[in-house]
């Protein structure tokens, strides 16, 4: 067994996506040979329902999955093939955009005005960029989680972990996508597959990922009792961590435990040509996207 070192850590920014939505970038609209195949990662998390209740208006996609897994609130969806329903807390929705796709997505928030969730964007092969439309909804209640003895709980979006599998299936990127808790003080080896690119995202509370050496974070920094407690090496909120090589990863949870997306791909290895929501091989075929946006072509009645 070989322990994945820290090959770098970077803080997500904020920025406005949609028709104003505040949010904050993990990646994205960047160089993506380091997180190949995943291209994009938000967070949208927010306690003012002004910062977005305006949402993501109808919008295309073609040549890419994306992927919104929802914690808190309610977001309302509908698209070009006649689809329509709501994600609420814990569920997920997977769309393989393929050839073409126009949708929107509506934040709600809940009664107390919360919202938060992600959105992932997968890349497709250059096989299947052109390949139907499809939608899988997945309720939160449908989705596998196990818990450990130590008290470390693992929600299995998709892929095979500890003995479950994943509900979303048939993803051409065929990843590792698991919701991870552990509670304070608590060392945790977590297994992924050697060769696929593997990130991890922290989103409450702090930890040390460790490979066999020494910890790799950043220095979070927070009052007790009236003092300024340093708490050294310890990655927080809505920081990422990039991985080398191998098949574990290692993850100490700070004094209040820690929880993060831990998400592993195979890397397609393919040039990316890129244009906001669409994504393809070449600038030869963004440019014929941009036409059949244009001419009312891009949605494709028959395959």
């Amino acid at each position: 067994m070989t322990f994945r070192p820290v090959t770098g850590t970077t803080r997500a920014k904020p920025t406005l996506e949609g028709a104003g939505v505040h949010l904050h970038r993990v990646f994205g609209f960047g160089d993506t040979s380091e997180t190949d195949p995943f291209l994009l990662l938000d967070d949208f998390r927010n306690d003012a329902p002004e910062k977005y209740r305006q949402g993501f208006p109808w919008h295309p996609h073609r040549g890419i999955e994306t992927i919104t897994y929802v914690l808190e609130g309610t977001v309302e969806h509908s698209d070009s093939l006649g689809n329509s329903g709501a994600l609420g807390p814990g569920s997920v929705q997977w769309m393989t955009a393929g050839s073409g796709i126009l949708h929107q997505e509506m934040p709600l928030g809940n009664a107390k005005g919360q919202m938060h969730g992600f959105q992932l964007w997968a890349n497709l092969p250059s096989s299947l960029k052109m390949t139907a439309p499809r939608y899988q909804d997945i309720q939160g209640a449908d989705i596998p989680t196990v818990v450990d003895d130590d008290g470390t709980s693992v929600r299995v979006i998709t892929g095979n972990f500890w003995g479950k599998a994943g509900p979303v299936d048939g993803i051409a990127a065929d990843p590792l996508y698991l919701d991870v808790s552990v509670p304070p003080n608590t060392r945790k080896v977590l297994p992924v597959d050697t060769y696929s690119h593997t990130f991890a995202y922290v989103f409450a509370g702090a930890g040390t990922f460790r490979d066999a050496s020494d910890p790799v974070g950043v220095r979070v920094e927070k009052e007790v009792d009236g003092q300024e407690l340093n708490i050294r090496d310890l990655t927080g909120n809505r920081t990422l961590v990039r991985f080398g090589t191998g098949d574990e990863i290692v993850v100490t949870a700070g004094p209040e435990g820690v929880r993060f997306l831990l998400v592993s791909g195979k890397p397609i290895q393919e040039p990316v040509a890129w244009h906001g929501p669409i994504v393809m091989n070449t600038r030869a075929e963004l440019q014929q996207a941009m036409r059949e946006l244009n001419n009312g072509t891009f949605i494709r009645s028959a395959h």
